[in-house]
């Protein structure tokens, strides 16, 4: 039994009066025009394809809003029927949430309201003055609030959001890759804006705070959430676990305006899902949060409906535990007053299929992943990685030999082919994670073309031991070589709590090579991979074709590489390498020089041979030769 408070009795009357105009509301439908978007209202008890605009209903702007005015609020706070609350209108805050974005104050009355207080996932809840549709419940006030104060976004400024003309997301850049450590502001963004600033130590106070809308992470292992907050931070994601969970059941029940609804980053093995709630829909539309969740403009997020386990009452903030259900269409938008979603519309997400195979059996792991510049790398990432540190046959001591591809719509699959050992800065998965968000991320920082990447296979080898290798010494069998001789390249391995392993590499000298010092690097993949990475061309953009060309090329790590070093000059043009290049050519191709379409090196790799070792390779050494 809720403790009913002398306030909330006194609103038992206007309660009733606006649960009259509720029924009257159910029974009607709006349609009015905006810019790019027709927006039609449905009746709240018939599915969005059966609305009929038949007539409109009308908005409060908040020019006509006073303090004391009293109406109705509608959220779930368990199932999927929205209940009501009482509303009362505190004041109008002018320039809250920026330049004419005003907010609206107002105070929450009803048992249940006066005992949550103001919870996450309420976000989005429709506010009804007088009939008139307000806006949405969007703000609160700090933590440990005694009171249940909410800010409201104006509907408005909410119907300001449109499609721009698109429904597909554009190519964006991705920042790096952020190495772990420890997160001095654990509840920094919770908000959900994500941007530069979110790493920024805050020299400010922000009393009203947009009401959580976290992102539910399911079938997660706690150190796979903790290792990758830094990413998660940087990506605008505020990730709760146990908060909530997906399943593929039909929810009979229509959305209406106070439902629960899901924005989903992953379903499948494992799940990612935002929820809050329905401020206003359509037959084709429906607005939702009042706020944002990432705040990345135009997106595509499955959406769909959702139910309330329950709502939690806490101190520090209350929250609802919610479920995602069937799938109703799309998130396209997701601006600074809401998200917006489409109904009937299928979200392009990234299936992924995971297969490991140990001693003990083989496991396999099958979900998808949305597909977006900033958020896919780190979903890739720590799904991964969660799923590599869920096998019983992960220890610190395992190796995984990884064989995938990355398949992207029109060009040629993303060859994965390494092995990962090992090490003592960092696990073994996370290396693993680490080098497949560095693709994604290099597929999408392209200012070209926009990947549509359409799957992702990766198969895992694991073995017990610890296979890595350190390089102590190479050397030839001879100090001096004419063109077409063939030397033999001698290289010592010393593995990791191993003997010593020798191998003997044949080289035939080019017969184009000329008298002089001829230098041969014998090293690991990663040591040229890095010199081509450092290479000035890296820092312009490649269009999505030479950038998957170049991740095709890279070297693997499982191998030890002989290259010979000519002193004639090498030009590198994109992802094009032009070794020994005359000096009469490089003359004529002098104007791509200046503006770095063409680098040019001293030395030329004139030949590069390499040879299986079983072992991650580590290390480089230079042997020079002298040609006659």
């Amino acid at each position: 039994m809720f403790w009913e408070a002398p306030s909330a009795m006194m609103f038992r009357e206007s309660k009733r009066s606006a649960a009259g105009m509720n029924k009257a509301f159910l029974r009607v439908a709006v349609f009015f025009l905006l810019p790019g978007a027709a927006w039609a209202q449905e009746p709240a008890n018939h599915s969005p394809a059966t609305a009929s605009p038949a007539n409109s209903i009308k908005f409060m702007s908040v020019d006509e809003v006073r303090p004391g005015m009293t109406g109705v609020a509608y959220t779930v706070f368990e199932g999927v029927k929205p209940e009501t609350m009482g509303v009362e209108v505190l004041g109008l805050i002018r320039n809250m949430n920026g330049p004419r974005n005003d907010v609206v104050l107002v105070r929450l009355h009803g048992q249940k309201a006066e005992y949550t207080g103001v919870v996450a996932g309420m976000s989005g809840s429709p506010v009804y003055i007088d009939g008139k549709l307000l806006g949405a419940l969007a703000y609160r006030i700090g933590t440990f609030t005694k009171e249940p104060i909410a800010g409201v976004t104006p509907i408005q400024q909410m119907l300001e959001i449109n499609e721009f003309d698109r429904s597909v997301p554009p190519s964006r850049s991705v920042p790096p890759a952020v190495t772990p450590g420890p997160q001095k502001n654990s509840s920094a963004d919770v908000t959900g804006t994500a941007g530069p600033l979110s790493s920024i130590p805050q020299g400010y106070a922000q009393l009203l705070q947009p009401i959580e809308a976290p992102f539910a992470f399911s079938g997660f292992d706690e150190s796979s959430i903790k290792l990758f907050a830094p990413q998660f931070a940087a990506a605008g994601i505020f990730p709760v676990m146990g908060a909530g969970s997906s399943s593929n059941e039909k929810q009979p029940e229509p959305i209406e305006p106070g439902s629960a609804v899901s924005a989903v980053l992953v379903k499948g093995d494992m799940d990612v899902a935002a929820g809050c709630t329905v401020t206003y829909l359509d037959a084709e539309h429906l607005l939702a949060c009042g706020h944002p969740i990432t705040q990345y403009g135009m997106i595509d997020m499955t959406m769909t409906k959702a139910s309330v386990v329950t709502t939690l009452a806490t101190p520090l903030g209350s929250f609802k535990i919610m479920s995602a259900t069937e799938p109703v269409g799309s998130f396209v938008q997701d601006r600074r007053t809401g998200i917006l979603g489409r109904f009937h519309r299928e979200s392009q997400m990234i299936p992924v299929t995971l297969s490991i195979h140990g001693a003990n059996g083989s496991k396999e792991f099958h979900y998808e992943v949305l597909n977006n510049a900033r958020l896919t790398p780190v979903m890739m990432m720590a799904t991964v990685y969660n799923s590599l540190m869920g096998m019983n046959q992960y220890g610190e001591e395992t190796t995984y030999r990884l064989n995938g591809t990355i398949h992207v719509a029109g060009y040629p699959d993303v060859k994965m082919a390494n092995l990962y050992s090992p090490t003592d800065t960092m696990p073994t998965a996370y290396a693993v994670a680490i080098g497949l968000g560095e693709r994604f991320g290099r597929i999408y920082d392209n200012p070209f073309q926009a990947p549509q990447v359409g799957g992702v296979s990766l198969n895992f080898d694991l073995e017990r031991d610890r296979r890595s290798a350190t390089l102590e010494i190479a050397r030839t069998d001879v100090t001096e070589a004419r063109p077409g001789d063939e030397i033999t390249i001698e290289a010592v391995l010393r593995p990791y709590r191993g003997d010593r392993i020798v191998l003997r590499i044949p080289v035939r000298v080019p017969a184009s090579v000329p008298r002089g010092t001829l230098r041969i690097l014998v090293s690991d993949g990663d040591t040229l991979d890095r010199a081509r990475r450092i290479n000035p061309i890296m820092s312009r953009k490649l269009d999505l074709n030479s950038t998957i060309e170049m991740l095709n090329k890279e070297h693997v790590n499982d191998r030890l590489y002989v290259s010979l070093l000519e002193a004639n000059p090498q030009a590198t043009v994109e992802d094009k390498v032009m070794p020994a290049m005359p000096l009469s050519i490089m003359n004529v191709m002098d104007g791509m020089r200046a503006t770095q379409e063409m680098i040019v090196f001293s030395e030329s790799a004139v030949h590069e041979t390499s040879t299986p070792v079983g072992y991650v390779v580590n290390g480089a050494q230079v042997i020079s030769l002298t040609i006659k």
